[in-house]
């Protein structure tokens, strides 16, 4: 065996224990979610795992089609302190690199109006969540061409990308307040910007 195939054999092998791992983990977890806060295993390699801007994964350069796959994994990533993510299980931990934000909010839920607003987020794997000081949404402008990047927290320190599609959605209810431009839900308001910054088209 060359050595190519060699690393070959053992990044399949490695996968082959996390999806075996993940599977075991999720069945055991009655909310769908592991405990991997508390898991602290010393081993951390990389296997070529990556999850694109788009949010599609892609384990050594070929996107996961297996979205049953890409699910269980979604449920042992961890955002570390220095902000790497990694996959993790009790016995071992590998690096994921990941382009932006981890998932993408594909769909919203628009319920009530004004402060009394609740927008309830789906993600690309089937995480739900509504809105709200403890989940909350931040948009990031770039300075360079002023295009907003908005995400909303989805669990821990995990974050959606908000899809362009959805923040229309967003943009299409958002009002003023407090010389601010944005949105209510779950009683808190998200600001998108100032509102001297609102072009607003006639």
């Amino acid at each position: 065996m060359d050595k190519k195939s060699y690393i070959y054999h053992l990044t399949m092998s490695d996968l082959s224990k996390i999806i075996k791992f993940a599977t075991e983990l999720n069945e055991k977890s009655t909310d769908g979610l592991p405990p991997v806060d508390q898991w602290n295993p010393e081993h951390c390699g990389d296997i070529g795992m990556e999850i694109k801007r788009d949010g599609t994964w892609y384990y050594m350069g070929t996107p996961i089609g297996r979205k049953r796959i890409v699910k269980l994994f979604s449920r042992i990533l961890r955002k570390e302190d220095d902000n790497t993510y990694v996959l993790v299980t009790p016995v071992e931990k590998v690096l994921i690199n990941v382009e932006d934000a981890p998932f993408i909010a594909t769909y919203v839920e628009i319920m009530g109006e004004g402060k009394e607003l609740n927008l309830k987020f789906n993600t690309n794997v089937d995480d739900t969540i509504v809105a709200s000081k403890d989940y909350p949404i931040r948009v990031v402008i770039n300075k360079k061409t002023n295009e907003p990047s908005p995400y909303i927290l989805i669990r821990r320190n995990l974050e959606a990308k908000i899809s362009r599609s959805v923040f229309y959605e967003l943009i299409e209810i958002a009002e003023h307040f407090n010389d601010k431009f944005g949105v209510w839900s779950g009683g808190t308001f998200f600001p998108f910007s100032n509102s001297k910054d609102v072009i607003i088209d006639e």
